[in-house]
């Protein structure tokens, strides 16, 4: 199915997947009849990634950063872009992580998915790590027994449940299904949704972003939906790997902002509670390990404040 779709694409010091990304990109557009406007923004990578993007691929439009503007900042900048494009009009908006490739068909089977839709704000496909094993990529919103099983998981089996936010049983299905939110490595956003909800909230600097833009989405009036059928290979965390210990602690520190903003105070108390133990307890496992780095990190975790500082992450990052 023909379309013309906007691709997003923020990127830092992952040179190599952010190439074959957008190889894997071109291809299957070119094969599947499907026109691209494609934005790369580089948040001050210092790999070269900038450089090869304008060499090697260049049909995309390159918006270069001095520094490290924070995904949703970076994320809202090729929006701005793509959805413009000197007023030409795109029929979806694809946000993509550079350490995601997609599959053959992908992009044909989210355009069709989303013109059968009408009120589907945002279409996730089915990740897969590059061994082929299943990622989950479709999540229910974040609620105190995700936050307890996180720190205090008495079985492994429980951490696919729904207790845990999954969708284990639909997302290994041949069938589209609604959910609360995907995974942001991902994601097909109709324009006119975002027209509405409006951007990514540029407070959360890293991680939660799109939990959060879904939720708004979903208060509107919008659903979100998710098909496994739509392959995307994720190679998952390859540019926050580069700092495990700070991006752990900005990963709460999100967290922490999403409560705050969409929970009630008595939630957030509890949440509260429950990562401030969680993390103490993880703490003192981690010293024991000898892992410092993430002993340190989750020690912050533990003193952070309730509510937290919402522009706390950029300074960590």
């Amino acid at each position: 199915m023909r379309g013309r779709v906007g691709v997003v694409i923020v990127s830092y010091n992952v040179r190599l997947y952010l190439q074959r990304c957008l190889s894997a990109l071109f291809s299957c557009a070119a094969a599947e009849g499907i026109e691209l406007v494609v934005c790369v923004v580089d948040n001050g990578s210092s790999d070269g990634s900038a450089q090869m993007v304008a060499q090697m691929f260049p049909h995309a439009v390159l918006l270069a950063n001095a520094c490290n503007r924070g995904f949703s900042a970076a994320t809202n900048q090729g929006i701005k872009l793509v959805a413009a494009d000197d007023g030409a009009q795109v029929d979806a908006v694809l946000l993509l992580n550079p350490d995601a490739e997609l599959q053959p068909g992908v992009l044909p089977l989210l355009l069709s998915d989303m013109r059968e839709r009408s009120r589907a704000a945002v279409i996730g496909p089915g990740l897969r790590y590059a061994t082929g094993q299943l990622q989950h990529s479709a999540f229910r919103f974040p609620g105190l027994w995700q936050i307890a099983l996180e720190f205090f998981c008495p079985h492994p089996l429980l951490l696919e449940s729904w207790l845990n936010g999954r969708y284990p049983v639909q997302e290994r299905s041949l069938e589209p299904f609604e959910c609360d939110h995907p995974l942001g490595a991902a994601m097909l956003v109709r324009p006119s949704a975002l027209m509405e909800v409006g951007p990514l909230d540029e407070a959360f600097f890293i991680y939660c972003e799109e939990v959060d833009w879904c939720w708004r989405a979903k208060r509107l009036g919008w659903q979100v939906w998710s098909d496994p059928r739509a392959v995307v290979v994720h190679h998952a965390a390859k540019s926050t790997s580069q700092q495990r210990g700070r991006t752990l602690v900005a990963l709460w520190r999100s967290r922490y902002q999403l409560v705050d903003k969409h929970r009630s105070a008595a939630f957030g108390l509890l949440a509260h509670a429950l990562i401030r133990v969680g993390a103490w307890r993880h703490m003192h496992m981690a010293y024991r390990a000898g892992d410092r780095q993430a002993a340190t990190a989750l020690e912050e975790i533990a003193s952070l404040r309730w509510p937290v500082d919402r522009r706390g992450n950029r300074s960590h990052l």
